[in-house]
């Protein structure tokens, strides 16, 4: 398959947009580990909820950082491989392209398991809630 220097080119706002969409949950999930570190002090004996959600964060945070990074190499794979058209390395600037794509897949699978740990966070602490009502009826 060969392609043109166009079709990496492609890619671009979709990368960027996702790297933009990652560093957003990043700076949520930092606000949400100072309120809940704030909420662990707060406590002599800690919620459950609250050991659990931390638990749950530093998994998530591990996951955006991966995230982030697998975006910021298929970044540069698309980058390089322009370059290496450019320089006229069509089979290599392919290849380069095709690891590339890998990255960006392998990124989205990271950003999907995120999220599916983050509802899991979401139903922990909503848990929590339904309980502190339950006790006030």
């Amino acid at each position: 398959m060969n392609i043109d220097i166009s079709t990496p080119a492609l890619l671009f706002p979709a990368i960027t947009l996702l790297l933009l969409a990652f560093t957003n949950r990043f700076v949520a999930l930092a606000t949400l580990a100072r309120g809940l570190r704030q909420r662990y002090l707060d406590h002599n004996d800690p919620p459950a909820t609250i050991l659990g959600q931390i638990k749950n964060l530093k998994v998530r945070l591990l996951l955006i950082r991966n995230m982030q990074a697998l975006g910021i190499a298929s970044f540069f794979c698309c980058v390089l491989s322009m370059v290496l058209m450019y320089l006229r390395e069509q089979q290599t600037a392919d290849l380069v392209f095709g690891a590339s794509l890998f990255l960006l897949l392998a990124s989205l699978t990271l950003s999907f398991i995120e999220t599916q740990i983050s509802t899991k966070a979401l139903n922990l602490e909503l848990s929590d809630l339904e309980k502190k009502s339950i006790k006030k009826v």
